[in-house]
């Protein structure tokens, strides 16, 4: 694939189920709309978009998606898929075409995802939603290998090889501000109850150490 948004040859290596995971809680947060239009980046094999589409929250599920074998299977169950970088991707919709936005951890697959969140956000329209998830660079096992000296590569998660950016709490709800978004909240992406939310409440001034991924809910401004 052509292109310089992502390290397109290593994603032939990725294992299915790297591209098939449901967000279910995207879905549950997004409201019942069957009229909506939804945008998602990143869609894998569309597990999001026909969930989506299947509970009422839209009428329209619209994917990008730079694997094609991935971007294949999502042909089959959403409305359109288009496939590519999407840094270069002309996609033929005008501002204020979708209600939503879906980017499932995958900003950080990006060179330069400023000017693509850009470019995504202005095609949302005004209030518009922006559902947002990555790992956390600072959680506390990636802070003790720095310490030991080690940044070592993984075929998942946080330290998956196909990453390009990294992200604290903090700098990635600053890159949506950068990028237009109106911040309606950042956390922890798994809320933490009873005992575990107390002792995370008692290290507030640290409490980043412990989230594994982050959360990102905002919106177009207007």
């Amino acid at each position: 694939m052509s292109g310089g948004a992502y390290l397109g040859g290593d994603y032939a290596t990725k294992r299915e189920e790297y591209f098939t995971s449901a967000r279910r809680d995207y879905v549950a947060a997004l409201p019942a709309d069957p009229g909506a239009a939804i945008l998602e980046l990143g869609c894998g094999n569309g597990a999001t978009g026909a969930l989506a589409l299947s509970e009422g929250k839209c009428g329209t599920y619209v994917g990008i998606e730079m694997f094609e074998p991935a971007a294949a299977d999502a042909r089959k169950v959403l409305t359109e898929v288009h496939v590519g970088d999407v840094a270069t991707l002309d996609l033929p919709y005008a501002p204020g075409t979708f209600d939503a936005l879906i980017c499932s951890e995958v900003i950080e697959h990006l060179v330069d995802p400023e000017p693509v969140l850009r470019k995504l956000i202005a095609l949302l329209k005004p209030g518009g939603m922006i559902y947002a998830s990555s790992p956390n660079v600072s959680h506390y096992r990636i802070v003790l290998n720095l310490v030991r000296g080690r940044f070592d590569y993984a075929d998942f998660g946080a330290m998956d090889r196909t990453h390009l950016r990294w992200f604290t709490p903090r700098t990635y709800g600053a890159l949506f501000e950068a990028a237009g978004a109106e911040l309606i909240s950042v956390r922890r992406l798994a809320p933490l109850r009873g005992v575990k939310k107390l002792m995370l409440g008692l290290l507030h001034p640290v409490r980043h150490l412990f989230w594994y991924q982050i959360d990102v809910r905002a919106r177009r401004p207007g």
